[in-house]
């Protein structure tokens, strides 16, 4: 399904890898302190730790779970990898094989990182967005990147593209609050 009103880089840009993270990227978002170890280290399996641990970084520098954590630059599995002293990186490889393992971990670290779901804020985000197209007189574009950005100051995760592209195309929300979004 198109978002007709992003262009093609915003589309590509969001939520996503744009290539390996920079090494201040790296140490903001997947370094791994002692909180962190904590959790970790009571997973038994090396490709377990390795996987959880990429998860959790990929929260926190995407703000959202990718469908297959293993699918992250190389550059992230081994900078994780030699914090938590793995020799073999590749055994990521093999994280997830066990039905459920991912999703149970993806639980985890909401609960530990206070993560929220952005059900819980998208009323409040389309009354936000909304505020900001009368008073700025924004289009959707740099309406979606301004919602983009609010959701990162808190510890929301992000939803799929079309879930917040939905608010910038004119549409109520889909709880029917009433109120108009972003293109009113």
């Amino acid at each position: 399904m198109p978002v007709e009103f992003l262009s093609d880089e915003q589309a590509e840009r969001f939520a996503s890898f744009q290539g390996p993270p920079s090494r201040a990227q790296l140490e903001k978002y997947f370094f791994l302190d002692d909180t962190d170890h904590e959790v970790i280290d009571a997973k038994r399996r090396d490709h377990n730790r390795l996987g959880f641990s990429v998860q959790l970084g990929v929260v926190r520098f995407l703000r959202r779970f990718l469908p297959d954590p293993r699918q992250v630059p190389a550059e992230v599995v081994d900078y994780l990898a030699e914090q938590l002293g793995i020799a073999d990186p590749s055994c990521i490889k093999l994280y997830g094989q066990r039905d459920g393992t991912a999703r149970t971990h993806a639980g985890e670290i909401e609960k530990v990182g206070g993560w929220i779901d952005f059900a819980q804020v998208e009323l409040e985000l389309a009354r936000w967005i909304a505020a900001r197209a009368f008073t700025t007189g924004e289009g959707p574009k740099a309406l979606f990147d301004a919602a983009v950005a609010e959701l990162r100051t808190r510890p929301v995760l992000m939803p799929k593209m079309h879930r917040l592209a939905r608010l910038g195309n004119g549409r109520r929300p889909p709880n029917g609050c009433g109120t108009p979004c972003m293109t009113c």
